[in-house]
């Protein structure tokens, strides 16, 4: 699930733009595999979460550091912001208070809770992104290898969590496979739709193309008149391109200036 957005990243390192992607869920999994992290030192045998966590903190670093560099001026600034709230503020108030104000068994608790709710946010992140998906009606922005890795890892942590009958793992990722099956559906609908969109503009282009006429500069005097009596009359059927050679071959002109009605 980590590693399911490097396409994405990819993406936005080509384009040295990061578009309509968000970084709200890069910041609550950093944060997420931060409270992890803490959580397994609190208690034994729980090597899995210290090791996962720590290669999600490493990538989550990554991620992070270059939506900051490609981002616009804005959204580094809230950006920027989330990382103070969560990771200087939440996530150094928590170890300070529950290693000072609460006792061993109580702390396990306490930051067990406070793990589970953060589980759920890094679940719940997306939303945002499924919300502007069926506004915009286009999964463009929704990558669809971190839905589906997403809803695999919530089914292999939930079974972990259960075997261990450590709740806090074990049920966040309820909410995380349900999360992962809705963004699932969503692409499949919404990416279907936006190939339907694009076969009718090609559809469209095509037609435009037929109604394309190729006129030779030295000819064109011979049918000026004649076409721009047919447009007055709003029966021209293609549109008048005059090519005229140059360095490097031929060029087309826009068209001629003339008044037509518009061409269905």
């Amino acid at each position: 699930m980590f590693l399911a957005p490097v396409p994405t990243f990819y993406q936005i390192y080509k384009k040295k733009s990061t578009e309509g992607f968000q970084s709200i869920p890069y910041v609550i999994a950093l944060f997420s595999a931060m409270l992890w992290i803490y959580y397994a030192f609190l208690k034994p045998k729980t090597t899995f979460l210290i090791t996962i966590n720590s290669f999600g903190c490493f990538i989550e670093t990554i991620y992070i550091c270059l939506f900051l560099f490609y981002t616009t001026k804005k959204a580094r600034v809230e950006t920027v912001k989330l990382l103070v709230l969560l990771l200087a503020c939440g996530f150094g108030l928590n170890v300070l208070l529950t290693h000072f104000l609460a006792k061993d068994s109580t702390r396990v608790r306490i930051v067990g809770w406070i793990c589970l709710v953060f589980a759920l946010l890094v679940f719940v992140a997306p939303l945002r992104i499924v919300i502007q998906v069926i506004r915009t009606k286009s999964a463009e922005y929704m990558p669809l290898p971190l839905s589906a890795f997403l809803t695999l890892n919530a089914v292999a942590w939930f079974f972990y969590g259960l075997l261990l009958k450590d709740f806090n793992i074990a049920i966040p990722n309820v909410l995380g496979f349900v999360f992962g099956v809705l963004q699932m559906v969503l692409y499949k609908i919404y990416s279907k739709s936006e190939k339907d969109n694009d076969l009718e503009k090609q559809r469209k282009v095509s037609q435009l193309a037929d109604q394309i006429i190729i006129v030779e500069e030295n000819k064109l005097s011979d049918i000026t008149e004649q076409i721009i009596d047919i447009a007055k009359l709003g029966q021209l059927e293609k549109i008048p391109v005059v090519l005229r050679a140059n360095n490097d071959g031929l060029e087309a002109d826009k068209g001629l200036n003339v008044q037509m009605e518009p061409i269905k």
